[in-house]
Formats: C-alpha cells, sequence, structure tokens
C-alpha cells in the first residue's frame, strides 16, 4: 500500500537541496569578493522509523538486526571555509592583507567587528577605514612618534596635514689641515683715533679713558671748543649700509650701539669687541699683543687686536663706524680708522649648519689656525668657533685646541661641544651641539698637503617637512615618509585571533562578529601567536572553488530531482489504490 511518509521524505529532500543550492548559489554569487570566505552545507538523515531494534544471538537462533525506515534528510550545519584565498596585488598601498589566520579589528557605530578585507580609504578625519565606514584599529603614536601599546585607537594618517622638525644635535666636520703652513706671528692691529695723528679728548680737554661717557667726547674737528661729538639719542652702526666690515672672506653683520646720558668707552669697546668676534680666550698672540679692545689713556686711542691666522683677519674703514642721530639720519663718520698689522699663518673656515627645534637652519662658523709644529712631530690647530645667529651680540662662542700626532691623526677624539643660545627666536634655547673631528662620515687629518680644506660633512636634525605618504611594514607598522626625507612611525596594526573561527557570525559588508562558540578575540602584533603578517598593496581574494561548486551544483540538481520523482511516483501509487475504491 502507497504510504504518505514517502510524500515527506521526499519533501524533506528537496527542502534540504534547496537550501544547499541557496549555499551555493551565495558563494557563487561571492566569487569577486574581496576576501570572502566560501561554506559548504553538510546533511544528515532524520530520525528512523523503527520496527525492531534486533536481538542478541542465542543457544538456539543468531541474532537479529535492527528493521528500521529512515524519515528523510535534514540539514546537519553549514560550515565556512576560512582557508586564505589567493593575493593579487594593487599598488595601493593603502591595501592591506593578511598572510595567516589573523582578522582586522574595525569599529563601527559603538560595534566592534573583524574582517579580512583589507580595502581600506581614509576619511574627511583622515582616518584609515572601510567601505562601509569602520574605522581600522590599533596602536596609536605620541607627539614623538612613540607606539602606544596596550590600547586600541583609530589608526589616523594625516597626510598633507603634519609637519616635523628637529633639533640637530650633532655636526660633524672632515678635511686635512696643512700641516706644512706658516706659523702665525701676529693678528689684525686697528687703532680708532679722533684724528689721523691724535687721539680722542674728553669736552674738559684731557685724553679719555674706559670711564668716560661718550656724550663728554669732544668733537675731533672742533678741537678746544668743548663741544661734545655725540648726543643722548645718537647710535653708532658699525658695519652699516654702505660698510664692509670683514673677517678674512666673511662679511660681519651689522650691529648698532644705542647711546645714552650713561653709556660709557669701555660700553664702546665691548661693542666693537662683540661685533668683530675677537675670541681673547686664545690667549696671547705671537707678538705678544693679546686680542681684544683696549684704549691707552696716555694717548686716547682704542686700539683693537684680533686672532691669528688669515681667515681672522680683520677689515674696515672710516666709513664702516658711522653716527646716526635720533631721526635716523646718517651724520658722519666720527672717528678715523687706521690699519696697523695684517693677521697672519696658516688657517681655514668652513661653515657648519645644524638645525634649531622648529627646523630652522642655524650656521655655524668654524675655524682652524695653525697655532705650532711639536719637536718631535705632530701638529697643534686652534679652533675658533662663532655665529652670527646666536642671539647674544658676540659673535664668538668658542676656541680651544686640538693636537695631531706625526701621522697627522687627532690625538684627543672628544667632540667639541658647544651652545649657541637661541633667545627670542621661538625655538629651544640653547642649541646644544657636538662637533665629531672623526666620525662615520669622515675625519679630520694634518698632513704635508696644500691647501687647508674641511668641510661640514654630516649633520643630524630636520628642517621642517610635511607627511606626504606612507606604507604598512609585514609587522603592521605604519611607517610615514615626510617631505624633508625622515620617516616615523605612524601606527601599528592590530591582528584578532580567534580559538574557533568557524564559531564567528557573519555580520554583512565583509564584517564578522563574536559567536557564542567562536571565543574572545586574541588580539596581537602581525607576526605573534599565528595571525600572520600583514601585505601593503595587495588584497585577498575570495576562496570561491568554482569548479567545486560547479560540481556540487550538479549533484544538488540530481538530488532535488530524484526527491521530486519519489513523491511523483508516491503520487501515482496513491492514485492507484484510490482507483481500486470506485
Amino acid at each position: 500500500m502507497a504510504s504518505t511518509t514517502a510524500l515527506f521524505t521526499g519533501l524533506t529532500g528537496l527542502d534540504a537541496h534547496a537550501r544547499r543550492l541557496d549555499v551555493i548559489g551565495n558563494n557563487i554569487a561571492n566569487v569577486s569578493t574581496t576576501a570572502f570566505k566560501s561554506s559548504r552545507m553538510l546533511f544528515e538523515s532524520l530520525m528512523a522509523r523503527t520496527h525492531s531494534i534486533g536481538s542478541a544471538p542465542s543457544g538456539a537462533v543468531g541474532g537479529t538486526n535492527p528493521t528500521q525506515i529512515g524519515l528523510g534528510v535534514g540539514i546537519a550545519g553549514v560550515q565556512r571555509d576560512f582557508n586564505v584565498g589567493a593575493f593579487a596585488s594593487t599598488g595601493d598601498l593603502r591595501d592591506l592583507a593578511i598572510d595567516g589566520s589573523g582578522f582586522f579589528i574595525v569599529e563601527g557605530e559603538g560595534r566592534t567587528f573583524y574582517t579580512r578585507a583589507g580595502s581600506f580609504r581614509q576619511d574627511l578625519e583622515d582616518n584609515l577605514v572601510t567601505l562601509s565606514g569602520e574605522r581600522l584599529q590599533g596602536y596609536g603614536v605620541d607627539e614623538n612618534f612613540n607606539l602606544i601599546e596596550g590600547s586600541l585607537t583609530d589608526l589616523n594618517i594625516p597626510l598633507g596635514r603634519v609637519q616635523i622638525a628637529s633639533a640637530s644635535t650633532t655636526t660633524s666636520i672632515a678635511g686635512n689641515l696643512f700641516a706644512g703652513g706658516d706659523l702665525p706671528s701676529q693678528g689684525s692691529s686697528i687703532d680708532i683715533t679722533g684724528t689721523a695723528t691724535t687721539g680722542l679728548f674728553t669736552t674738559g680737554g684731557a685724553f679719555i679713558d674706559s670711564t668716560t661717557l661718550l656724550t663728554n667726547i669732544e668733537d675731533p674737528e672742533l678741537f678746544g671748543s668743548g663741544t661734545a661729538l655725540f648726543a643722548d639719542g645718537d647710535i653708532l652702526e658699525l658695519s652699516g649700509q654702505g660698510g664692509r666690515v670683514t673677517k678674512g672672506d666673511r662679511v660681519l653683520p651689522a650691529e648698532t650701539l644705542d647711546i645714552d646720558a650713561s653709556t660709557t668707552v669701555q660700553d664702546l669697546m665691548d661693542f666693537i669687541d662683540a661685533v668683530l668676534g675677537i675670541q681673547a680666550a686664545a690667549g696671547p698672540n705671537p707678538d705678544g699683543a693679546t686680542p681684544g679692545v683696549t684704549i691707552d689713556s696716555t694717548t686716547g686711542v682704542i686700539s683693537i687686536v684680533g686672532n691669528t691666522g688669515t681667515v681672522n683677519d680683520l677689515d674696515f674703514d672710516s666709513s664702516d663706524l658711522r653716527l646716526i642721530d635720533s631721526d635716523g639720519t646718517v651724520i658722519r663718520a666720527p672717528f678715523v680708522i687706521t690699519e696697523n698689522a695684517e693677521a697672519d699663518g696658516e688657517s681655514v673656515r668652513t661653515t657648519l649648519l645644524a638645525y634649531d627645534s622648529l627646523g630652522g637652519e642655524v650656521s655655524v662658523q668654524f675655524t682652524m689656525v695653525l697655532e705650532a709644529k711639536g719637536t718631535t712631530g705632530g701638529t697643534t690647530w686652534r679652533y675658533y668657533v662663532d655665529s652670527d645667529q646666536d642671539s647674544d651680540l658676540e659673535l664668538d662662542i668658542a676656541t680651544g685646541t686640538i693636537e695631531f700626532d706625526a701621522f697627522g691623526q687627532v690625538v684627543d677624539t672628544t667632540p667639541i661641544t658647544i651652545t649657541v643660545d637661541l633667545e627670542d627666536t621661538g625655538a629651544l634655547s640653547p642649541l646644544a651641539l657636538q662637533i665629531p673631528l672623526v666620525s662615520d662620515s669622515g675625519l679630520m687629518t694634518a698632513l704635508a698637503d696644500a691647501p687647508s680644506t674641511i668641510n661640514n660633512v654630516f649633520r643630524d636634525g630636520l628642517p621642517p617637512g610635511t607627511l606626504q605618504s606612507f606604507g604598512v611594514q609585514t609587522d603592521g607598522i605604519i611607517v610615514g615618509e615626510f617631505s624633508n626625507g625622515a620617516t616615523r612611525t605612524l601606527g601599528q596594526v592590530i591582528l584578532a585571533n580567534f580559538a574557533n573561527s568557524e564559531g564567528l557570525v557573519d555580520a554583512g559588508n565583509n564584517n564578522f562578529s563574536v559567536g557564542p562558540n567562536s571565543g574572545v578575540a586574541q588580539t596581537a602584533r602581525p607576526g605573534d601567536f599565528g595571525t600572520g603578517t600583514i601585505l601593503s598593496g595587495a588584497l585577498e581574494q575570495s576562496n570561491v572553488d568554482l569548479g567545486r561548486e560547479f560540481t556540487d551544483l550538479i549533484l544538488v540538481q540530481t538530488g532535488y530531482s530524484a526527491s521530486a520523482r519519489v513523491i511523483r511516483t508516491t503520487d501515482e501509487l496513491i492514485q492507484q489504490l484510490l482507483v481500486l475504491g470506485r
């Protein structure tokens, strides 16, 4: 007799195969979806109708097996295949792929999701986001571009919006000093007088001294009249417009001295000494004269003695020291300036460059002058360091000696340490610099090779630069490249792993969320704990195997048709049974 049970058994086959067709259709539809993970459906038999559970063997008869008739097929479950798909290069460094089992961590609308699709882009606020707007999570950086580990945050790449600069700490020098050069005999010698033959007098007729007020100096053109040369509010300008005060081949910057009722001759001498950058700390010159500015109170003559070395030779004349009234009008050249001797001796100068904390360029003049030749070999050289950009009026910064052995090598390789005052510039002050004479970039020697030549071969620090591009390393570190050539860490992509990835719940938009059977997310740096490494400029492809899907499609079609045939056959049998009853 035909059984209606067969109808329902066939129906279960239709339903199961129809659902499997849904899975296959979804796989095929997502064959081009980034990082899509294919699924497969597995069947299971439904409960069976048991007529007998069988019997055990006895002494008289053997055992019998159960007699059961199945009641159809059911869906055992749908499994997701999390095997890594193939990688396709995109050339866009914002595209990321994971070569391993990890997941990117993204956040949107207050929820955390996990994804394998790494097609990230920047939003209006420079956050890296998915195509559906979830923000990529990772470790951020502090103001010094150091990673802040332990707390996830939105990864932000402010291209074109961030500028950096850093102060120099080292500026190296290298080259050769001509050990066979001439030893110095003297420095520059210049006199400042009232006329070509006489010194300066007070309005009372006496020679001036260091304590004399400038407003009490008599006008040399009106000798004996008691008329003062200077008035309160006047200005003295050294190396001003039209003037040219030089130190060797270097033009010194113009400076001014404001004259008031308390300004003394000593103030004038200190001003001249500072502007010319004379370094008294170098000690007496070989001719016995001490570098600096002094006055002879018995003659009223102001004398200037410079340091040794041809590059320290001072050159200026009467027109370079001008008197200006309080209205800014040039009155005249108030003094007669006479050059008595030129500085001599083997010497060389170069400009060292560095950067302040704002990225501004700071130039430092570095001079070397031959000071002595040893009787058993070797030479001694004196260095002079000065800078026009030092915020003090005085140009000179430091001086000292460097000894070279008989092979022309530096005896003491300890770097020279200097500080440049940068007050009122906005930059950190002072700027501390080390000047190595021996470094990986080069070294200083003193050999018999003329002429002396030295150069600035290295400096650290950075001028201002703007973030131009970035890339992601295999360990997830995001490295930014700035227009000044600097590279800085901008963050680190952090990955998540799960005890059971197949337990994740598909949340749409290529995202997954934590499921009851997935376990909690375990976060780690790329490469740790099996998360895998990051590939920049590539995307993971769908892992759908079309060949297998089409094969399964044929099997589903066959199974569906066969189940339909069972229903049709059962229907025919029932119809025949109904005919018997007429």
